[in-house]
């Protein structure tokens, strides 16, 4: 399924979307600190490995992520939305 453009989204869209998106920022830095922490171990315990670049395979999907929140909160400053 295809995720539409913040242009193309209500108002109530917009504001549920990035409330999503707030509320898992915490848990994609637990995640983020987890793999790093695994990545540092695994190369001090058994020297590079495929554990030591494996956090990079997922740089694209937190950055599209990342970008994604930007334009909805562009969006909602563009409309004058409040959000909370």
């Amino acid at each position: 399924m295809k995720q539409k453009e913040p242009s193309e989204m209500t108002n109530e869209e917009l504001s549920l979307e990035l409330q999503k998106i707030k509320s898992t920022n915490i848990i994609n830095a637990v995640i983020v600190g987890v793999m790093i922490g695994v990545a540092i171990y695994s190369t001090v315990k058994n020297g590079f490995g495929i554990l030591t670049f494996f956090p990079l395979f997922f740089i694209p999907m937190f950055s599209k992520k990342w970008t994604f929140k930007k334009a909805l909160e562009n969006e909602i400053k563009e409309r004058n939305i409040n959000s909370n």
